[in-house]
């Protein structure tokens, strides 16, 4: 990445019943920010009858999955045995490592009445050292999660380190997600420990060193230093970034490794059915893609 914010409108994917997905990372000018190698922005969507978000199975490696709820509910399932409800405010943090699988679905209960649903998803790559971990899950409450005022902001620290705080949530590099709310005209500073950075904007508008980003889409920089970021109205942003990766990484559909061959073992796993069943969600999975 260069010094300057590069600007990112990112790519939307229609996942069916009216609900888009605006990738935004990777991307050529920024294939990953600090561990950020994927970066969704989701909806938001109102789902009508009794439609809702149904992510079949699918298997990971080699990274951690971050969901991030504005509206809505998502049911999380996995082949060690976890579910857990996320809600707006809550974390759902899954450690990939050697290989998991899940899903990811609107509960039958908060189907049918216009159920909304909006929120980011990303994916953190673990440190090369670190890939092979055997899988984990871990919900946090809102209450768990550090909150930050400063001036004209409100900050929620998701996960890592930032303005003098640590998040509960286990991480494996050093990194930082955070929620912030910031009144029009407000300035706020980056987090100083963190190199790479990047700033995602769900409401309003923010002026980053010249550049304006619009809801919807990104801005990401490097350099040991950064401007503060200046809301030109209300505004509501996701900030992200960390450390410089341990060496570039390999992404092939769910799959994130730093070797091709890797990628090609777990693609082999996954078509013969290595990986392991979704605990009460056995019945279906998405294949491998041909």
């Amino acid at each position: 990445m260069e010094q300057q914010p590069i600007l990112i409108e990112g790519r939307v994917h229609d996942l069916g019943d009216g609900f888009n997905v605006r990738r935004l990372l990777p991307v050529l000018q920024a294939r990953h920010v600090g561990p950020f190698v994927f970066f969704d922005y989701m909806g938001p969507v109102t789902f009508l009858d009794d439609k809702g978000m149904d992510v079949r199975p699918h298997p990971h490696i080699g990274l951690a999955t971050v969901t991030w709820l504005f509206e809505g509910v998502i049911r999380h399932r996995d082949s060690i045995g976890s579910i857990a409800d996320i809600r707006p405010g809550e974390v759902n943090w899954m450690t990939a490592g050697r290989g998991i699988v899940h899903s990811e679905r609107t509960p039958p209960e908060a189907r049918g009445g216009g159920h909304r649903a909006h929120g980011i998803q990303v994916w953190v790559a673990l440190p090369q050292k670190d890939a092979e971990v055997a899988p984990e899950f871990h919900h946090h409450g809102a209450d768990e999660l550090p909150r930050i005022s400063l001036p004209g902001a409100e900050l929620v620290l998701i996960a890592g380190t930032g303005y003098g705080k640590e998040s509960p949530v286990k991480v494996f590099a050093p990194m930082f997600f955070v929620e912030a709310t910031l009144e029009a005209g407000a300035s706020l500073p980056w987090p100083q420990e963190h190199v790479e950075r990047g700033v995602c904007v769900v409401d309003g508008e923010v002026e980053w060193d010249g550049v304006t980003v619009p809801p919807m889409q990104a801005a990401v920089q490097a350099g040991p230093d950064s401007p503060p970021l200046r809301a030109r109205s209300k505004s509501r942003v996701m900030l992200f970034g960390g450390a410089p990766l341990d060496g570039e990484r390999h992404l092939w559909w769910n799959f994130v490794a730093s070797t091709r061959e890797r990628i090609e073992q777990a693609k082999a796993d996954w078509a013969a059915q290595r990986m392991g069943k979704v605990i009460g969600d056995e019945g279906e999975f998405i294949p491998l893609p041909a």
